[in-house]
């Protein structure tokens, strides 16, 4: 009877940490977009970032829409005596929860992947599940811009006009695709107000960038929007005089970092100042 009992405690030793390994991963929960997952499946990883980005098939897997927000991927893996579903049962699993939540599916590829979008707390989510050996890997993107932490000041502005000639703006904020001046780029515009203001003999070329995203004619439109609106706003906001001033829209050809990663590309999109 203790060998017995000796024996049992010793299986239940070797069982324990087997057991413990195939739960969720500390600090990992299913996203309340997809708050319940597909049976026999325990969380092995997760990632959020508070913003990044990521490409989305809508057509076909040459045809990508970027999403730019806030950023999660939930790496699921099976229980070892689990049964593995077929790659169209997980799609299938993740088209239909899409659809029951009154979303859109963009793509589906039966043997592989499927992604979506949907409306959740007020947030556009984007999401793409897909099937790999024994895994699924969940990518969302709750739909949103980046909270500027770095503006500008009249100083610095000043300081880099006099040493290099020109000076990168960050804190100017546009949406996607558009030439509308976001209300908290006030700050930043209000710099380089207070620094034409300190200098009554400064005068300066106001020159959009942006990424690599979409075609160069449709980048440089929309550069020169964009440089035009500061410029309007500096003159019908803050009164300088507009003969000071020359918009100019250089599109995606002055990069200062790589367009392969969403990191470059924020870089990329910017308005400069340069010095007449």
């Amino acid at each position: 009877m203790k060998k017995a009992a000796v024996l049992l405690l010793t299986l239940l030793c070797v069982s324990l940490p087997a057991a413990a390994a195939e739960q969720d991963k500390k600090g990992c929960t299913d996203h309340p977009a997809f708050p319940k997952r597909m049976s026999g499946y325990f969380i092995a990883d997760c990632e959020t970032r508070d913003f990044d980005a990521f490409k989305f098939e809508t057509k076909n897997p040459r045809e990508k829409t970027t999403v730019e927000g806030r950023w999660t991927k939930i790496t699921y893996r099976m229980f070892k005596d689990s049964q593995q579903p077929s790659a169209l049962a997980v799609v299938r699993n993740y088209e239909n929860a899409v659809k029951a939540a009154g979303g859109t599916v963009l793509f589906v590829d039966t043997n592989r992947w499927m992604n979506g979008k949907l409306v959740k707390d007020g947030k556009e989510v984007w999401a793409q599940a897909e099937k790999g050996n024994g895994l699924i890997w969940l990518y969302i993107v709750e739909k949103g811009e980046m909270t500027q932490e770095v503006v500008a000041d009249a100083a610095a502005l000043g300081n880099d006009l006099k040493s290099a000639g020109h000076v990168a703006v960050y804190g100017i904020l546009f949406d996607t695709g558009k030439a509308d001046i976001k209300p908290e780029s006030a700050q930043a515009i209000g710099e380089i107000a207070k620094l034409l203001k300190a200098d009554a003999g400064l005068k300066l070329h106001v020159v959009g960038h942006t990424d690599s995203v979409g075609s160069v004619d449709s980048n440089l439109r929309l550069s020169q929007a964009r440089a035009e609106a500061v410029l309007q706003a500096l003159v019908k906001e803050h009164g300088i005089v507009a003969s000071r001033l020359r918009a100019f829209g250089n599109g995606p050809f002055a990069p200062v970092a790589s367009n392969d990663a969403e990191e470059g590309r924020t870089k990329n999109r910017r308005v400069e100042l340069v010095k007449q």
